[in-house]
C-alpha cells in the first residue's frame, strides 16, 4: 500500500490558487513550496501539488490539459457532514470557484462540488454512517 498520495495539478496563477485554497481551510507545507510549486496539505499523508503550467509540463511529454474545457481528473474528498459539504462549496463559490452540477442526495451519500479557478473538479461527499477520517 502507498504511504502518501501526491495529486499534481497545473495552475495558471500559483499565488491566486494558493489564496483560493486557503479560503477553503487548506494549509501549505513551506518546505515543498516555491515560485513554481506549492504543496497543499489536505490531510494526514494527503497532498496536492499545485504546479505552474510550465513546471507541470516538465513532468510529462503529453500536452497539459485545460481543465476549463475538458475533464482530466475528478477529485473526491470525503468529509464529516452534509453541512461541511455545503460549507466548502459555498466557500469555493465566494472565492471565485464555480458549480459544475447540482448537489446530489442518494440517501446513503450526499455530494456536491465545485470547479476551482483553473477548472479542476473537486467533489465533496458525506457518506452516512461512515467516518470520513
Amino acid at each position: 500500500m502507498a504511504k502518501q498520495i501526491f495529486l499534481n495539478l497545473p495552475v495558471a496563477d500559483l499565488p491566486r490558487s494558493m489564496a483560493f485554497f486557503r479560503t477553503l481551510g487548506f494549509s501549505f507545507n513551506a518546505e515543498w513550496t516555491d515560485e513554481h510549486a506549492a504543496c497543499m496539505v489536505m490531510g494526514e499523508n494527503l497532498f496536492t501539488m499545485l504546479l505552474t503550467r510550465e513546471r507541470f509540463q516538465s513532468f510529462t511529454p503529453k500536452p497539459v490539459a485545460d481543465a476549463k474545457t475538458c475533464s482530466e481528473v475528478l477529485i473526491c474528498l470525503a468529509v464529516d457532514s452534509r453541512a461541511e459539504v455545503d460549507q466548502k462549496v459555498a466557500a469555493a463559490l465566494a472565492a471565485g470557484g464555480s458549480v459544475y452540477k447540482d448537489a446530489e442526495d442518494h440517501g446513503f451519500m450526499y455530494a456536491h462540488g465545485f470547479q476551482d479557478l483553473d477548472g479542476h473538479i473537486w467533489e465533496l461527499a458525506y457518506m452516512a454512517g461512515q467516518d470520513a477520517a
